[in-house]
């Protein structure tokens, strides 16, 4: 269960002057643009020969999956010395506010779209629109330039083909409530960004009660919740669960790994809510200690070749039109996708937690 004090590190991360124990009213699309210094966008791009010095990157992502990115960029830039802090959203959010005065961070890298878009209403982040951004999908650009989308990951049921017989496989997340998997799922818990993300998608999608009652399915249902998806996927490839709650790519990276693992992505079916999704972002922290290098680095992540090495890599869905996926990724335009307006869903991130507080989800 989500804990007072681990609700209030959220909150500290996400509303100005809020604590767990204490009312706040939500951040609107509204309020968080109004709140941050808003500079002129630059559209200049450094050149590579006089880039050089320091890039201080804090990411979301895990080192093993952001590491490649980070080479392949060194490689092209190859007087920049990186310097990578990685840890969980909310650590790297807390840090990133209490250095607000004395900025240590150029970029910030995360997960999902709760942390940098309360981030960007806090003026920790100063405008920026990479060089072919204007490719991406608006609704994957912050406001003001403040932030921009890196890729999209949908959110699938993962399964042990030895356990799971195929005409026995759930074709939907409240599939995943039946008492036919009591103690067979495992799932991300509460202080995972992804899942957050989809709890804010299940709520904009079809309201509090009904998302309420899909959590508290769940808890019923003794799904194990684990920190992450990487040990949710290993479990499920060793046996130990038959069903797991992961983003897309944690499959690939388990079969990789020679699982006999399997993918279902639900919600396909008439009347059924289409498949959820959610996305990564980049930032560059306002007065940076090393703009140049932090915007020649964002321009690489939205470039083609950046992002081919997601796509290939890490087996993600890159957001700039044309770049090829990994061989094995089967394309979203083949699914039905939720209606949901995930930037907005994230918006609305003190509900979402006050729900998962409610429902006690560990």
């Amino acid at each position: 269960m989500v804990s007072k004090t681990k609700i209030s590190i959220f909150l500290l991360v996400m509303m100005i002057g809020a604590s767990a124990c204490s009312a706040a009213p939500a951040v609107t699309e509204e309020s968080a643009t109004l709140a941050a210094p808003v500079t002129s966008v630059s559209t200049e791009a450094p050149v590579e020969a006089e880039v050089a010095g320091d890039l201080v990157i804090y990411s979301g992502r895990s080192e093993p999956l952001i590491q490649p990115v980070i080479d392949a960029f060194k490689a092209k830039y190859p007087n920049v010395e990186v310097l990578l802090k990685a840890g969980s959203n909310s650590e790297l959010a807390n840090a990133l506010l209490e250095e607000q005065a004395n900025p240590q961070a150029d970029v910030f890298i995360t997960t999902e779209l709760f942390t940098v878009q309360s981030l960007a209403g806090q003026g920790i982040f100063q405008s920026y629109l990479p060089l072919g951004a204007d490719q991406l999908p608006d609704e994957f650009l912050g406001a003001d330039s403040m932030w921009t989308g890196l890729t999209r990951r949908a959110r699938v049921i993962i399964y042990n083909k030895d356990l799971v017989s195929e005409d026995e496989l759930p074709t939907s997340i409240f599939d995943l409530t039946d008492p036919k998997w009591k103690g067979q799922i495992a799932a991300a818990g509460s202080t995972n960004g992804s899942m957050q993300a989809q709890i804010a998608a299940m709520r904009q999608l079809l309201g509090e009660e009904e998302t309420e009652a899909w959590l508290n399915g769940l808890i019923a249902n003794e799904v194990t919740f684990f920190g992450g998806h990487t040990d949710v996927r290993k479990a499920v490839g060793a046996g130990e669960f038959k069903l797991g709650l992961v983003n897309h790519y944690y499959f690939h990276l388990q079969q990789a790994e020679g699982s006999n693992v399997g993918i279902i992505f639900p919600d396909q079916g008439e009347g059924q809510i289409g498949l959820l999704s959610n996305a990564t972002a980049a930032a560059i922290v306002n007065s940076a200690p090393h703009t140049a290098a932090a915007q020649a680095f964002l321009d690489f992540l939205v470039s083609a070749d950046g992002q081919k090495l997601f796509a290939e890599q890490n087996y993600e869905y890159p957001l700039l039109p044309g770049v090829a996926l990994q061989a094995d990724v089967q394309p979203l335009d083949g699914f039905r996708l939720a209606d949901v307006n995930v930037v907005q869903a994230a918006l609305d991130f003190d509900a979402t937690f006050d729900l998962i507080e409610k429902v006690g989800l560990p």
